[in-house]
């Protein structure tokens, strides 16, 4: 019996909303087991149980499905963060969790590389459905709790700072670390993701904004 056979489901009546999750869930699945390239929406309906006209009907074409997969992922990292920092006090140690958090996602879970993938296709995440500034905002009220001279424009700087470092990190941290003479195994991306969660620690906690 063939794969695809096998990844086949039974078709199920499901309202429209249970019918996007399900779509989503298979797609993600898909998405890290193959990449983007490899996403057929005719496999993603047998597997979701739907039919490919129902696929189409939620999302439209193969890039809008991926699309809508990363930005599902990106509110969820996002709402993670901002609950994170506001039962933060902001230590090295809460931020370091903070930081493997992303980078679990990002970078075994592949959403980084799709991330690169849609930027240098020109495509982009809504913003309504990825806000950055949710993060900006809880980060720096935590900042402003411990220094009240604390310029929130430094601190959105540093919250872009830290996710583009991360994002790029899940696709290139290894060849650049090894290229840097330094390890590029996982222990070593590891130390370095603590060294980024120090450095940014020490830069927020500092005196002057």
């Amino acid at each position: 019996m063939s794969t695809r056979a096998k990844a086949k489901q039974p078709r199920r009546r499901l309202d429209a909303a249970a019918a996007r999750e399900r779509i989503l869930d298979v797609a993600e699945k898909r998405l890290v087991a193959v990449g983007p390239s490899g996403i057929r929406l005719q496999d993603v309906a047998a597997e979701a149980g739907v039919s490919h006209p129902n696929v189409l009907h939620h999302f439209g074409s193969r890039e809008l499905l991926v699309k809508a997969v990363i930005a599902r992922s990106m509110r969820a990292i996002n709402a993670s963060l901002v609950e994170a920092i506001r039962a933060s006090t902001g230590e090295k140690e809460q931020l370091e969790a903070m930081i493997e958090s992303v980078a679990a996602t990002l970078d075994r879970m592949g959403h980084g590389r799709v991330v690169m993938w849609l930027a240098l296709e020109g495509h982009t995440v809504d913003g309504a459905d990825a806000r950055l500034i949710d993060v900006v905002e809880a980060a720096h009220t935590l900042r402003r709790s411990r220094n009240k001279r604390a310029s929130r424009d430094d601190t959105a700087r540093t919250v872009v700072l830290g996710a583009l470092a991360l994002c790029a990190g899940s696709v290139m941290a290894p060849m650049m670390l090894e290229n840097a003479g330094l390890s590029g195994d996982p222990r070593a991306i590891g130390q370095f993701r603590k060294w980024l969660a120090r450095l940014l620690v020490q830069h927020l906690d500092r005196d002057r904004g």
